[in-house]
C-alpha cells in the first residue's frame, strides 16, 4: 500500500462547504483513478487559521503517480469550484509519500 498526505488551509466559515468538496471528490477519484480513499484530519492552529491534512490510501505507488500526473480531474466543475473557494491555502505537491510497511489500523 502506498499513502499520500496533503494539507489545505480553509477560509474561515467554509468548513462545512470545504469537507463536503473534499467528500465528493475523494469519492470520484477513487472511482477514476483506483485509490483506496483518504481520511481527513484538522488542526487548529495557534494562529487561528485551519488546516485539513487528507491522508489518502493507494494500492501502490504506480496508480498514485499515475493519477497525480492526470492531476487527479473529474468532471463534475461544482465539486471542484466549492473546494477552490473554501481553501485559502495548500501544498503544490503532497505533504508526504509514503510505502506503508506495517498496518495495524483497525478497519471494522
Amino acid at each position: 500500500m502506498f499513502v499520500a498526505a496533503y494539507w489545505w488551509d480553509v477560509r474561515p466559515g467554509k468548513e462545512q462547504q470545504f469537507r463536503a468538496a473534499w467528500r465528493r471528490g475523494t469519492e470520484l477519484i477513487r472511482e477514476i483513478y483506483g485509490s483506496l480513499g483518504s481520511r481527513l484530519h484538522r488542526e487548529d492552529r495557534d494562529d487561528g487559521t485551519i488546516r485539513y491534512v487528507g491522508i489518502a490510501e493507494w494500492p501502490d505507488r504506480e496508480t498514485w503517480q499515475s493519477a497525480f500526473d492526470a492531476k487527479m480531474v473529474y468532471d463534475e466543475p461544482e465539486t471542484r469550484e466549492a473546494f477552490v473557494n473554501a481553501i485559502c491555502g495548500w501544498a503544490d505537491e503532497p505533504l508526504l509519500l509514503l510505502e506503508v510497511t506495517d498496518d495495524l489500523l483497525d478497519r471494522d
